[in-house]
């Protein structure tokens, strides 16, 4: 039997998914801080264990050493979105970096193109470089997108296909597929009201930023100001959050900015 030295073969692998998952964060963490939708609610990566890789393998019937030239999923993304919308836009984003920092191999619409079981999600199976103390290598990554629901959906029917090996009784497979168009039909009508759920998410992170803004504007302050009037501006922060008006405290921001700048020009 040929001999593998898992830890050295796999850690590519785990680069990759470490600064694929960095990459995707730092798009989720653009967005915010525009303060707009972000399209990627939560990323997640995994290696596959080498249970799981010699599973897969036995049951394609692959050889040990094509292992790691056939199988494309060893390394792996989720991307979860709010709303079926967001799904393409993330998509899109991929495609848009096709070229750059990766190479799409291959798509797959299961949403459009909904599996037999149930099954919804997209996805995108890319080669990714990563520079290791090796030299060079090209990894395989799948990339999956789908909302929440239908990843709620996923999880549970994994593990039940996996309980069963497969032969899942006729009767839970009818009950999975219910479930898996009640839980597209939940998307369908959270699509309805996106726009509504947008908005209000962005009045939340909008107040989310101002008050982080003005909470460092205040501590620096402390530094170079009167510590009794800033003390003041500490009480008065206070009621206005409480009273809850972003325009009342967009104008008390922008006073203690305009402070903070003629401090700073006056130890110049």
């Amino acid at each position: 039997m040929d001999i593998i030295n898992w830890k050295e073969e796999l850690f590519p692998y785990k680069q990759a998914t470490d600064e694929l998952y960095v990459k995707f964060n730092s798009i989720k963490k653009e967005y915010i801080d525009l303060e707009q939708h972000s399209p990627i609610e939560l990323v997640q990566t995994r290696v596959k264990s080498i249970a799981s890789i010699l599973d897969k393998a036995n049951k394609r019937d692959i050889a040990i050493t094509k292992i790691f030239e056939t199988l494309e999923d060893i390394a792996g993304i989720r991307i979860t979105c709010k709303f079926v919308e967001d799904i393409y836009k993330v998509v899109q984003l991929i495609r848009d970096r096709d070229g750059q920092d990766l190479v799409i191999k291959e798509e797959e619409d299961y949403i459009n193109n909904t599996k037999s079981s149930g099954y919804r999600s997209y996805h995108i199976t890319i080669k990714y470089k990563v520079i290791t103390a090796r030299g060079c290598k090209e990894i395989p990554c799948e990339i999956q997108i789908r909302t929440m629901a239908m990843n709620f959906w996923a999880t549970i029917e994994h593990s039940l296909r996996y309980k069963y090996n497969g032969n899942m009784p006729k009767h839970l497979k009818e009950k999975l597929e219910a479930c898996a168009e009640a839980s597209f039909k939940l998307d369908t009508e959270m699509g309805t009201i996106r726009e509504e759920i947008i908005q209000t998410q962005k009045i939340i992170q909008t107040k989310e930023n101002l008050v982080s803004k003005i909470l460092k504007n205040i501590q620096n302050l402390y530094y170079i100001g009167n510590i009794e009037e800033m003390n003041n501006f500490n009480r008065e922060f206070i009621d206005l959050y409480q009273e809850g008006n972003i325009e009342k405290l967009q104008e008390f921001n922008n006073m203690l900015q305009t402070m903070a700048d003629l401090y700073k020009m006056s130890y110049i």
